[in-house]
């Protein structure tokens, strides 16, 4: 017998949240609101005079005049960049559309933080604000390209073609018809973009551009001011509430699903004509401005640095560590997002949704937030988990749980509830259901999910820098410590094979987004 729970929905209708998966759920967004209640719990007890005197000062202001400019500019110019590149790519008769799929989500496996020392280490001139809206947008223009690339490759043209039977043009039929049907894809690559943004550390310390995050980690490596950096961080988690309040407002409420997905005929490809040449040299000059300019300075510096080095030893083990984390992150992440990404999209109703929104505020805040608030959690009432790999992967999936959590939300929205309920008359056990019905729908979804996670553990710092047991160095912080001393040369190695460890899961990542 199946028990469910109700709660009341907008226009008299009623949601029902089964048990255990609203149990589950609720034990998901509980770990990722640790960092959330830490930063609380640290402002009562300071009390909220003193935490608004921390907080209303000069220099709050300038940091979120900072973090708002570049946040909501970086946001839109991957908004449309993403976009763009993916209609160009799988709208139109673009010469060699395959090879610019690959190589449009490359930037993916360059870190931030390495694009920013590959601009940094040929010239100065890209610090300040203008050097890094550039290099955030080359840097995280794929988290909207991915979705929104995945999303038009599935759209019935018969859409479209009703549209021109109705006597719509084509950019007024993509406006009509196409973009609300990406609003899902859209708005979640955006959601993406900004909370990364919220919580991007080594490539605007690098870039000499102080937002909340920088400025929260010098408080607390220089000074040790501790309440100064929580004040910080609260003004951070009000900003990600502003982000996923507008993200929900945007996306709407509509239902994309539709039977017969697997019918869709493929479009016809606009032609481009005269616009072939820009189109080309466009999309080349972005390639080659994130990726290529990047690896260019790795290469200059593994030739010609002073302090460059191959220790073999080092290398290994610290490629084999910084795999195994990803790929250990990679399955519990993908595995936490799914209960409650089942209920935002198959439950919906005031729960579900806030639940959902609960699961982001972790990967808005600082990996140094995040890693202090595990490290007071624990020392306080979990001592045996202290410095230990399983209080880092509970790092990872705080961070960047929403990764796991947009795709897949995105890959059940588009999946036919009726199919389940099909499977269901006809006898199948809700697991059996699960098992040889949905999880098939959903595959691609979550397994762009997955790579995402492991491409994102491979390349995190900050929080591996304070939660990795003792002797435990992945590639990023073994760069850091070399980037840190000014050491190009001794640096680039770990930077390549960072890169280099990218890269397949990158290919696989656009390989399942294509299949």
């Amino acid at each position: 017998m199946t028990v469910t729970t109700s709660v009341a929905r907008g226009g008299g209708s009623r949601a029902t949240y089964p048990p255990v998966l609203l149990a589950v759920s609720v034990v998901v967004a509980a770990l990722t609101l640790i960092p959330l209640l830490f930063v609380v719990g640290f402002g009562i007890s300071i009390g909220w005079d003193a935490m608004w005197k921390l907080v209303v000062r000069p220099r709050t202001g300038e940091l979120l005049s900072n973090t708002a400019r570049l946040a909501l500019a970086c946001v839109l110019a991957c908004a449309v960049l993403g976009t763009t590149a993916a209609w160009l790519v799988e709208r139109t008769n673009l010469p060699g559309r395959k090879f610019w799929n690959v190589v449009l989500v490359a930037p993916l496996a360059v870190p931030a933080f390495v694009n920013s020392f590959g601009w940094v280490s040929l010239t100065p001139r890209v610090e300040g604000y203008g050097g890094a809206l550039l290099i955030v947008t080359l840097s995280y223009y794929p988290l909207v390209y991915l979705p929104v690339a995945a999303t038009l490759r599935g759209l019935d043209p018969a859409l479209e073609e009703t549209a021109r039977a109705l006597g719509h043009g084509p950019w007024r039929g993509f406006a009509r018809v196409v973009l609300p049907q990406l609003r899902p894809a859209l708005m979640g690559g955006c959601l993406l973009v900004g909370l990364h943004l919220l919580a991007e550390f080594g490539a605007l310390q690098m870039l000499r551009f102080p937002t909340f995050t920088t400025a929260i980690y010098d408080q607390y490596q220089s000074s040790f001011n501790g309440p100064a950096a929580n004040a910080l961080a609260g003004v951070l988690v009000l900003c990600c509430l502003g982000l996923l309040l507008l993200e929900l407002r945007l996306r709407g409420h509509a239902r994309y699903a539709r039977v017969g997905g697997g019918a869709a005929r493929t479009a016809v490809p606009a032609r481009l004509g005269w616009f072939t040449a820009p189109a080309l040299v466009g999309l080349l000059v972005v390639v080659v401005l994130a990726v290529g300019v990047p690896v260019g300075s790795l290469v200059h510096w593994l030739l010609v640095g002073s302090s460059t080095a191959f220790p073999a030893g080092e290398l290994v083990r610290a490629a084999v560590t910084t795999v195994g984390l990803g790929l250990a992150a990679a399955l519990i992440t993908s595995a936490l997002a799914l209960p409650v990404a089942w209920l935002c999209v198959r439950h919906r109703g005031v729960v579900s949704t806030v639940l959902e929104r609960s699961t982001y505020f972790g990967s808005a805040l600082p990996g140094i937030v995040v890693a202090l608030a595990l490290v007071t959690v624990t020392i306080r009432f979990a001592q045996p988990a202290y410095q230990t790999t399983g209080l880092l992967l509970a790092a990872y999936a705080i961070l960047f749980l929403p990764r796991a959590m947009v795709s897949q939300r995105a890959a059940l929205a588009q999946a036919p509830p009726l199919l389940d309920d099909v499977a269901h008359a006809l006898g199948a056990r809700p697991l059996t259901t699960l098992r040889r019905v949905t999880l098939p729908l959903i595959a691609r979804g979550v397994g762009s999910g997955a790579a995402l996670v492991f491409l994102a553990v491979v390349t995190e710092l900050t929080a591996t820098l304070l939660l990795s047991p003792i002797g435990t160095e992945t590639l990023a912080t073994r760069f850091w410590s070399n980037a840190s001393d000014v050491a190009y040369g001794g640096a680039a190695p770990y930077a390549a094979l960072m890169v280099l460890l990218s890269g397949p899961a990158t290919y696989l990542l656009t390989r399942a987004a294509n299949r």
